[in-house]
């Protein structure tokens, strides 16, 4: 049984021109933006673990989770567009406040087809 075409594998990529493929046509920007605060507990495990000095892994999970979240929704953005890849995909994030993540996945959405031989 095959995927629905709005479900289809979506080619995500830093670069301008994907190996193996050919980019016919642009479709225009793309982004996925999401905000996330770590609740109040995980602040205070981060504060006192930053006491002690190295990686705070509940920050480090709050943002990796973030990014996830912002290339899901920049993925659905681009397939509205109907692109089947994002090109020159690129992330920024910022501080809200003392207790908010934005991150925003951003890129160009693609119609892109397997380069011929």
């Amino acid at each position: 049984m095959s995927q629905p075409p709005s479900r289809a594998p979506l080619l995500v990529t830093t670069t301008e021109r994907p190996a193996g493929y050919d980019v016919r046509e642009a479709l225009g920007q793309v982004f996925g933006v999401v905000v996330r605060s770590r609740g109040l507990g995980g602040n205070i495990m981060a504060g006192l673990r930053s006491l002690g000095g190295g990686e705070i892994v509940e920050y480090t999970r709050l943002v990796e989770d973030t990014r996830r979240h912002a290339v899901d929704r920049m993925v659905e953005n681009a397939r509205a567009m109907g692109a089947n890849a994002v090109v020159m995909m690129r992330f920024d994030s910022s501080e809200l406040g003392q207790t908010m993540t934005e991150v925003v996945a951003y890129g160009t959405a693609a119609v892109i087809q397997k380069a011929s031989s």
